[in-house]
C-alpha cells in the first residue's frame, strides 16, 4: 500500500500506445506488456520480484523499471490526513544507488532476456507520526510515495552497459577502497558494486593485498 501510487504513476508515465496492462504471464501478472516484452515495475526492493523474474525470462524478454529519488520532498500529515509541513529532503539519490538493489539478482544481467532500466525521478514521500515507522523517521510511517516527474532514464542490457561506474581513473588491478575513493561512495557500496560486476562477468577478482580483494577489467570482447 505505501508504494501504491508511485507505482501507479510510473506505469502510468512510462505507458505506451497499445500497451496491455496487468497480464497474467505463466500463473504471474505482469504489469505492462509491449508486444514480445513484459516490463514489471518495482518501486522498492528486488527480493520480492525475484522469483518471477528468474521464471519469466526463460522464455520472455523482461525488462525491471526501478525509480531513484533524485529529489525528494517530506510531507507529514495528521492521521487523520491533514497536511502539517513539506520539506525538501537534503538526501539527493544517485544512479549509483541501484547496486543496494542489484545485489540480489545480479547474475541475471548476463540473460540477453533481461534488461533494466532506471528512472531518475523526483517524488513526495508522505509519512505520518503514528508511531508505527522506523526508528530512523522518529516513529513516522510512510502512507505514500507519489512521482512529481522523471528527469532522467538509463537502460542497461548486458554487463558492458556497468562499466560506466569504474572511473578510468583507477589503478590496475584496484580493490574496493580504490573504488571507494574513486567514486566518492562508502566502502560497503563499493563492495556491493564489486560484487555485482563479477557476478555478471564485467570484472574479474584476481588475488588479494592485504585483506582487499582486487579485480581485473578484462577486454571488452569485439
Amino acid at each position: 500500500m505505501n508504494e501504491h501510487s508511485l507505482h501507479s504513476a510510473v506505469k502510468q508515465w512510462y505507458a505506451l500506445p497499445g500497451d496491455q496492462f496487468e497480464v497474467s504471464v505463466e500463473d504471474f501478472v505482469v504489469d505492462i506488456v509491449r508486444g514480445g516484452l513484459l516490463i514489471e515495475i518495482q518501486t522498492r526492493n528486488f527480493s520480492a520480484p525475484k522469483k518471477k523474474l528468474r521464471r519469466l525470462i526463460r522464455e520472455h524478454c523482461v525488462r525491471l523499471v526501478y525509480p531513484i529519488a533524485r529529489r525528494k520532498w517530506i510531507v507529514r500529515v495528521a492521521q487523520s490526513g491533514e497536511v502539517l509541513s513539506r520539506r525538501r529532503s537534503p538526501k539527493k539519490g544517485r544512479l549509483i544507488d541501484l547496486f543496494y538493489e542489484l545485489v540480489r539478482i545480479p547474475d541475471m544481467i548476463k540473460n540477453q532476456n533481461f534488461s533494466l532500466e532506471i528512472l531518475m525521478i523526483r517524488e513526495e514521500e508522505v509519512r505520518c507520526n503514528d508511531g508505527r515507522g522506523s526508528w530512523r523517521r522518529r516513529g513516522a510511517s510512510i502512507r505514500d510515495r507519489k512521482l512529481i516527474d522523471v528527469i532522467g532514464r538509463v537502460m542497461f542490457k548486458d554487463e558492458k552497459d556497468f562499466l560506466r561506474f569504474l572511473p578510468g581513473e583507477l589503478p590496475e588491478p584496484f580493490s574496493n577502497v580504490d573504488l571507494s575513493r574513486s567514486i566518492g561512495a562508502p566502502v560497503n557500496l563499493a563492495r556491493k558494486i564489486t560484487y555485482c560486476l563479477k557476478r555478471m562477468g564485467a570484472i574479474a577478482e584476481v588475488g588479494k593485498k592485504g585483506r582487499e580483494l582486487l579485480f581485473h577489467i578484462p577486454p571488452l570482447e569485439t
